[in-house]
């Protein structure tokens, strides 16, 4: 049981002063499930106050709360007051906390089995919930009655399904039922705090998984209502075997993880309920639904409080995802580039690949998806001008020709941009200043 020495120093020098400390949550879940911890909270009957007064430098983190964070060697460790809790009106946090000195009365109040597990500086183990039992069975299961527990803090039902994702563990069947009969509760907490799970559960080894759980219990009406419409909606076109939530799931777990990558995923076909039509032959179709998609994605990201980079990129990836070119033009090519931008290509071509994965399998051909992105290296490692900006004219460079300052230069620029697309060879200053002239000076 590897304990890193900053920890074992923590914990000894606690007992060395007369108090008691354990290891919990997180850190020991990961040691019997035999996995390296990614960090180390401790809980103690030592106060805040008195953990202050023992170490060099402590950050109050929490002190309402009974947290503190120590920092050793510029690493960060969190120590919690043994404590039981108040009355519960929000969904989120106890109106009041209570210390005391009982381990059993403060971890019946944490949220699964699997993270109730305590362990001291001699390695002796406290499991009054059968933790250790659950992990070697697989199983996220509620300390006490799981109800209480979602009260206690709402986020709760969507961590369950997290951790179900990140440890491939299946929740037991009354903490399942619970999250059924009180998804709505997860209407009384932040945006926030519902985005960092959703990120966590897309980012895990079975982000479709977390999907389908979502939608199972309800969450996902109140997360992203718009997906639920997806469920069951069939296609009725030979290219898709799947209604449009199994296709999207399919495809979410063909991508890498990359979060902008999966939550392009989870998005990509997000309007086409919204676009559906079906024609005489009756085939399926969904006219512009990576326009209207695109729209769509944006709100939901932004509802959920995405930053805006994140939600740039995402965009564009829900745009683009279906700009598959059969017959490639270089100019199209470049202005392909342009469109999507040298930072998202390849994050583009990875969902591409992923979407056609996700079609009917006499149809996932992606050699199309292959060529175009080969085309795109080409141009960029030749560097052949893509922009304005790569253009050997400038501006001032007009102005000194003649024009006068105005939106006429930038036209001139892009007009000269489009003729240097087709012929990169033109992009020198005799060339492009010949051109200016006998186009004439506006």
């Amino acid at each position: 049981m590897e304990i890193p020495n900053a920890v074992e120093y923590i914990l000894m020098h606690l007992e060395f002063n007369g108090y008691k400390a354990y290891l919990v949550g997180g850190s020991t879940r990961d040691i019997f499930n035999y996995k390296n911890p990614k960090d180390y909270d401790i809980c103690s009957n030592a106060t805040p106050e008195q953990v202050k007064k023992l170490f060099n430098k402590v950050i109050l983190t929490g002190e309402r709360h009974g947290t503190v964070t120590i920092v050793l060697n510029n690493e960060h460790y969190e120590v919690t007051t043994l404590r039981k809790d108040g009355i519960y009106k929000d969904n989120r946090s106890p109106e009041e906390v209570y210390f005391t000195n009982d381990l059993k009365e403060d971890v019946s109040r944490r949220d699964f089995t699997i993270n109730s597990i305590c362990i001291d500086v001699n390695r002796n183990v406290y499991d009054y919930f059968g933790g250790i039992k659950d992990i070697e069975n697989k199983i996220i299961r509620a300390v006490g009655k799981a109800e209480n527990r979602y009260n206690d803090d709402s986020l709760r039902m969507i961590r369950a399904i997290r951790f179900s994702c990140q440890h491939n563990f299946i929740i037991e069947e009354n903490t399942l039922q619970a999250i059924v009969r009180n998804a709505y509760l997860i209407q009384m907490i932040s945006k926030e705090r519902i985005r960092d799970e959703l990120c966590k559960i897309l980012m895990s080894d079975y982000p479709s998984k977390g999907i389908r759980l979502l939608q199972e219990t309800g969450l996902l009406q109140y997360i992203i209502p718009e997906l639920c419409d997806c469920v069951g909606f069939k296609q009725y076109n030979i290219h898709h075997d799947k209604d449009v939530f199994e296709h999207t799931l399919k495809v979410l777990d063909n991508t890498p993880k990359i979060l902008e990558v999966r939550l392009g995923a989870l998005l990509h076909d997000i309007a086409k309920p919204k676009t559906f039509s079906i024609d005489d032959n009756g085939v399926g179709h969904f006219i512009g639904h990576h326009i209207e998609g695109e729209k769509v994605a944006e709100d939901i990201l932004t509802r959920l409080k995405f930053d805006n980079k994140t939600i740039n990129t995402v965009k564009i990836l829900v745009r683009f995802h279906m700009d598959r070119y059969d017959k490639i033009r270089t100019t199209n090519i470049k202005k392909f580039i342009n469109r999507v931008g040298i930072e998202n290509l390849d994050n583009l071509f990875e969902l591409q690949i992923a979407d056609v994965l996700g079609s009917a399998k006499e149809y996932q051909d992606f050699s199309n998806v292959i060529n175009i992105k080969e085309q795109c290296y080409k141009i960029i490692n030749e560097k052949q001008p893509l922009t304005v900006k790569d253009l050997t004219i400038n501006g001032h460079d007009l102005m000194e020709i003649g024009f006068k300052q105005g939106k006429e230069i930038g036209i001139t620029l892009n007009w000269l941009l489009e003729m240097v697309l087709i012929n990169p060879d033109l992009n020198n200053y005799e060339d492009l200043s010949e051109h200016v002239i006998r186009r004439g000076i506006r």
